[in-house]
């Protein structure tokens, strides 16, 4: 029987820098209460319970300070059992939040999981999935779901024929090629820092076409490897997504270990 193989020493970048309009609770999304705890303190329990880090640094909204002190409630709970945690400022996109974590990264560090605050109910079998991948040889795993929906590419129309159809379909895409993308996304470190580096000479609308630090990989020719995610590992953006994440937590087995 072979051995797995060895697991690379890895930071978790975890973005929750959002503002979190969308929800509506006039506060950043992180700082939102989900089971009666913000969402920012669900996703690092996750995240520690997982194993998979070393060290994790969390991208804030920049001079939150009741977030901080969360941070630095949680490190005082995790003492000398658990990975460094360390919190940065989060800058106004994402990327610019995991260009200052990777700067806070730790010497040593082999591989990075960037992971939104948002997928607070990620299970640990996803972190696993993407850490032994990047163990096996993948320099970029990302998790993602089969999409169930049929997807179609449309056009927008302007002018008087815009009141009578917002959009046209140009065509159907073909469900079986299609994944939802999820997070945490897994990196070697050397692949993400290429990435981002060569990000930084794109035009600002290419800056703002690229959703996830995947794209920016894929930009440099980098095969990107996909395992299976979760269906539990849904983003929270708008209030229906919250009372679903309520309900998850409300499970007979709580939702961190009931595999979806």
């Amino acid at each position: 029987m072979s051995e797995s193989p060895t697991r690379l020493v890895t930071a978790v970048i975890l973005v929750a820098a959002g503002s979190g309009q969308r929800l509506g609770y006039g506060m950043p999304k992180a700082a939102v209460p989900l089971g009666g705890e913000p969402i920012l303190m669900h996703a690092l329990r996750g995240i520690v319970a997982s194993g998979a880090a070393t060290q994790v640094c969390v991208a804030l909204p920049p001079g939150d300070e009741p977030l901080r002190r969360l941070c630095d409630e949680f490190r005082e709970e995790l003492a000398d059992g658990g990975p460094l945690l360390s919190v940065v400022d989060g800058g106004s996109t994402r990327a610019d939040s995991v260009r200052a974590g990777i700067a806070a990264l730790m010497d040593g560090i082999e591989a990075v999981l960037v992971h939104d605050a948002a997928r607070a109910l990620t299970p640990e079998s996803v972190f696993h999935r993407v850490s032994e991948a990047l163990a096996a040889g993948a320099a970029a795993v990302i998790p993602a779901v089969a999409v169930v929906d049929t997807v179609k590419t449309v056009a927008p129309t302007t002018g008087t024929d815009a009141s009578f159809a917002p959009e046209i379909v140009t065509g159907t895409a073909p469900r079986e090629e299609l994944r939802a993308v999820q997070t945490p996304q897994g990196f070697h470190l050397e692949t993400l820092l290429k990435a981002h580096e060569a990000a930084q000479g794109l035009a600002p609308n290419e800056s703002a076409a690229v959703t996830d630090d995947a794209m920016l990989v894929e930009m440099l020719g980098t095969p990107v490897h996909v395992v299976r995610g979760s269906t539990q590992s849904l983003k929270i953006t708008t209030p229906l997504d919250l009372i679903l994440a309520e309900g998850l937590l409300e499970g007979p087995l709580g939702a961190r270990w009931v595999e979806g």
